[in-house]
């Protein structure tokens, strides 16, 4: 129910945490109990997906390279036109991209490039995927492009790990069909949650169709800040919804994830004590003994 009026503070805190309970209580969250959570067989491909600025990017780097860290060959692929997960790794986006490969100019092997991490790969991002949304559109099976790319280099990598535009349109739809499992980083916040309903309507309908094998691999609740009694209701009505889907490792609002990007490097190599290293270190670890 819209209000157009509160009265102060305790008011607005009990308003929005019932609009929380509210969003979360929608019917497009009856898909969930349609959809798998187990992951397939390695190797396999991981797409990160989540709306309106809910740490993607970070949790794509970050863990990836925690991950490269454990001894497991990592490739990510920046599908994103803004190219924010290859500059955060400090890859250059003047040679040939992810573009080149969906496009079939070159070779896919072609466009893989050694981070400064061993073990850790890009396929860098670039701005020519914008209208490649276009083209993409237009062409029969143009959904499947990048499933077909990834299948020459799938048996390569451990995990591969895909990150995407911050809006459901046909690069996501293309990383969906792609992908063998989907991490959703969720912001513990009210707004980064209107657009999760939309999100879980889309895997169920390609579930449905396009990549029938598609499963969710886990939740992940990102920059969390336990001052605010609006995180702590956030939290509690997410996992009450997705249950043992949730990873207990909690990403914190963090200055030095916030700032890494810029140094082009993941948080590990920034300041390796901070607290938000320390979080996706122990994510790492909850990933791989698969213990949400």
């Amino acid at each position: 129910m819209a209000r157009d009026k509160y009265v102060g503070t305790d008011e607005l805190h009990t308003i929005l945490k019932e609009e929380v309970v509210a969003l979360l209580a929608e019917n497009n969250l009856d898909d969930l109990a349609d959809i798998d959570y187990d992951s397939s067989e390695n190797p396999y491909v991981i797409l990160v997906v989540g709306v309106n600025g809910v740490g993607k990017t970070t949790t794509s780097i970050n863990l990836s390279v925690s991950l490269a860290m454990r001894n497991k060959k990592i490739l990510i692929v920046d599908f994103d036109p803004q190219g924010n997960c290859s500059s955060g790794l400090g890859i250059e986006k003047d040679k040939n991209t992810v573009y080149e490969a969906l496009i079939g100019t070159v070779d896919i092997h072609e466009c893989i490039v050694p981070s400064k991490i061993e073990n850790c790969s890009v396929i860098p991002g670039h701005i020519n995927l914008s209208g490649a949304t276009v083209e993409l559109v237009k062409v029969e099976n143009g959904t499947f492009y990048l499933k077909e790319q990834l299948i020459k280099i799938k048996d390569e990598y451990d995990y591969i790990f895909i990150d995407t535009p911050p809006s459901l349109g046909i690069l996501t739809l293309n990383a969906l069909v792609a992908a063998d499992t989907v991490l959703i980083p969720i912001q513990t916040e009210f707004f980064a949650l209107e657009g999760l309903t939309q999100l879980i309507g889309t895997i169920t309908k390609v579930r449905q169709g396009l990549n029938p094998k598609l499963s969710i691999e886990g939740v992940i609740l990102t920059m969390l800040d336990k001052r605010t009694l609006l995180t702590d209701d956030v939290v509690k009505n997410v996992i009450a919804h997705f249950g043992d889907k949730v990873y207990k490792t909690m990403i914190p609002r963090n200055i030095r994830l916030a700032e890494a990007p810029s140094f082009g490097v993941p948080v590990i190599m920034h300041e390796k004590t901070c607290v938000g290293a320390k979080a996706y270190e122990q994510l790492a670890e909850e990933f791989l003994n698969g213990s949400k």
